[in-house]
């Protein structure tokens, strides 16, 4: 097999049940896709094959049996489950939620073989999956645990308007509270402006930091946080040079449309960042799990039962997904080959008024 040039792209299935395999075939359906990567699906020919059938798609795939064999210009499956797995359109099953735990770990392992370079993740259902193996609230949170390498995930929503990160991912409200700490919003500030810098090539990173309680608190009067956690993190970060402002209340900052102005948005807790991003970004938004060595990108819908088998989900999320791991992928090599050979430091000399510049000293800190 000749050596892939196209960035590979592994995609996990997801719920068979949903629209997973319909917004993959659609997204596959123009021939364009295959000249920007190499897709590798971790799923099921036979699936593949029934949902094609059922909506009436034309995407051919090949079946292969090791991500080694995957060939440029296919669309390239491997089969990653129980060939007896039985698909029941819009109905969470735990048999559908053992196949996307199947396909996600069998990535996982190739991943970390480097027979892929960016992953793609369709939706999975959390409640289906959830096993002994699987308990985790979500993609973010297994991948991070996973394949890690004790580095910290930042869940980041973005399309080309807005990016927003969340301080707190899947918690519940009861404790988001007692959850959010200076350290913990120190923490993701730094993992924000990193990933603003490095996988979107923002040299100087604007972002605005959403308040806990609403109106901001009203100067302690609705609560403390903002006073006595956030205000502390956003000082301290700032003294590092990073520009942090706020914290701005949720509802007047998204309405207004200030977001505009930042170039990421950090939300304190899960509905406060997502609401209204999805409600501005549903068709073309990216979910990005940052500060992991790896790329790894989902569309911002969940499984859509509702419509599944029926032929009507839009794949422009899952085809934004992949361009971002893309771009990211390609962000990362960049900024990885400018600093390969960093330009060695120039020392003048003392001994006299000459601007002469002594190129042979070495600095013992280095």
């Amino acid at each position: 097999m000749e050596s892939l040039t196209k960035i590979r792209v592994g995609i996990t299935h997801g719920d068979v049940n949903g629209v997973g395999y319909e917004v993959i075939l659609k997204t596959f359906s123009d021939p364009g896709m295959l000249e920007l990567c190499t897709p590798i699906i971790y799923g099921s020919p036979k699936v593949a094959t029934y949902h094609r059938k059922a909506l009436n798609l034309t995407t051919n795939f090949s079946i292969i049996n090791t991500a080694k064999e995957a060939e440029e210009g296919r669309v390239n499956i491997i089969n990653c489950v129980d060939d007896e797995v039985k698909v029941e359109l819009s109905q969470p099953t735990r048999e559908a939620g053992k196949a996307a735990f199947q396909a996600l770990e069998r990535a996982m392992v190739d991943y970390q073989a480097h027979l892929f370079d960016v992953l793609v993740t369709a939706p999975i259902n959390k409640n289906t999956i959830h096993s002994e193996q699987f308990d985790f609230a979500g993609h973010t949170e297994y991948i991070e645990q996973r394949i890690g390498n004790d580095k910290k995930a930042l869940m980041l929503l973005l399309n080309d308007q807005l990016r927003v990160a969340l301080v707190t991912n899947h918690l519940p409200i009861a404790k988001v509270a007692s959850t959010i700490t200076t350290t913990l919003i120190k923490d993701k500030l730094m993992l924000f402006n990193r990933s603003l810098k490095y996988d979107f090539g923002i040299d100087a990173p604007r972002i605005a930091v959403l308040s806990l309680n609403p109106h901001a608190g009203d100067d302690g009067l609705i609560g403390t946080e903002e006073k006595e956690v956030i205000l502390p993190a956003l000082d301290e970060m700032k003294e590092k040079g990073i520009l942090c402002f706020g914290p701005y209340s949720a509802d007047g900052f998204m309405g207004s449309g200030n977001y505009r102005l930042f170039d990421g948005v950090l939300a304190m807790y899960h509905d406060q960042g997502l609401a209204p991003f999805k409600a501005l970004a549903m068709d073309n938004g990216v979910n990005f799990t940052a500060g992991l060595p790896l790329v790894r990108t989902s569309p911002a819908h969940g499984t859509a039962y509702d419509i599944a088998g029926k032929g009507l989900a839009s794949e422009n999320s899952f085809r934004q997904a992949i361009y971002v791991a893309l771009d990211v992928f390609r962000n990362r090599k960049i900024e990885k080959e400018i600093h390969r050979n960093p330009l060695r430091k120039q020392y003048h000399e003392k001994r006299d008024d000459s601007d002469k510049l002594k190129l042979t000293e070495t600095d013992n800190n280095d």
